[in-house]
């Protein structure tokens, strides 16, 4: 592994093809390029079909490149095998999902924690890290709590908490704000902003909503497949 690199992601001229159905190949990324900063809040956003999912599944190394090169925190996705690219998404990315994929029957300290149970951790290490990251989100007082009986906002919040117990180099939210209203969305981007900007953790958000994306100090917009902006976040999307 390299140490420090200067990106956590680097995408150079990415390419993705799907097979059809009836025979032949489908590209819905053309050429994608960009690299990601440690300490960066970045969105990515685009209209349905636009490419921006795919995306999002090779930054998360949940697939690769048809072509293209593609670096996570200084490795190379496209040499990694199956069990390779497992291990990078465990030590590099923190995963924050729009229905918040928690277990239902465990408790949020447990939820926090079974991550690290993964990882051979042992139990005061364990639920060191979970209640101090349960802190940082503000759920300290919930954990004996089960999540049926938490609102849709806390909810998300222990997945906040689950996803930064493993220390990673970046989050990856996936319309971390689709499930939720208005107001309980903006208390979730309060705390990425909190957490970026106080602990220096690298977040990369998908989203498809003008009003989530400007939460972010930089903006990269794909339409079929392509990058049409990439900088900061314009103050009229109609720009876009």
């Amino acid at each position: 592994m390299k140490n420090k690199p200067n990106h956590v992601v680097s995408l150079k001229k990415v390419c993705k093809d799907f097979p059809e159905e009836m025979g032949g190949m489908t590209r819905v990324l053309f050429d994608v390029s960009f690299d990601i900063k440690p300490g960066e809040f970045t969105t990515i956003m685009g209209p349905s079909g636009s490419g921006k999912s795919t995306c999002m599944n090779i930054i998360g190394a949940l697939d690769v490149p048809t072509s293209g090169s593609y670096e996570l925190y200084g490795n190379d996705v496209m040499k990694m095998s199956a069990d390779e690219l497992a291990t990078a998404r465990n030590e590099y990315i923190g995963f924050v999902f729009q229905n918040f994929n928690l277990l239902t029957k465990r408790t949020v300290l447990d939820n926090v924690m079974l991550p690290l149970m993964y990882r051979g951790m042992g139990t005061d290490e364990r639920l060191r890290r979970a209640r101090n990251m349960l802190k940082n989100v503000g759920l300290e007082k919930f954990e004996k709590y089960l999540p049926t009986q938490l609102s849709g906002g806390m909810k998300q919040r222990v997945a906040i908490a689950r996803a930064l117990a493993g220390e990673p180099k970046m989050i990856l939210a996936d319309e971390p704000t689709g499930a939720l209203d208005s107001k309980m969305g903006q208390e979730i981007m309060d705390i990425f902003k909190k957490l970026n900007k106080e602990l220096g953790i690298t977040i990369i958000m998908i989203t498809h909503e003008f009003d989530v994306a400007k939460n972010a100090r930089r903006l990269i917009y794909i339409r079929d497949g392509r990058i049409v902006h990439d900088g900061p976040v314009p103050k009229d999307p109609s720009k876009l």
